[in-house]
């Protein structure tokens, strides 16, 4: 059960959201565009971050561009 401890887990990488226009989902009430999240676990095709409402979430790639 990883996804119980992956707030205190170290950030992988940090990506910046560089919009929410998603088709199917709403996120733009838990993404700002521009903002910078720690990305805390990663797959193929989601990042999952400490979103704006303080709680884990699984995000597409899509929506995020990697900072240095």
């Amino acid at each position: 059960m990883i996804h119980l401890s992956w707030r205190e887990r170290n950030t992988a990488i940090k990506v910046k959201c560089i919009h929410t226009d998603a088709k199917k989902y709403i996120v733009n009430n838990v993404l700002t565009p521009g903002k910078i999240y720690d990305v805390k676990n990663e797959t193929d095709e989601f990042y999952f971050i400490i979103d704006n409402s303080g709680k884990v979430g699984g995000f597409y790639k899509e929506y995020f561009e990697v900072t240095k």
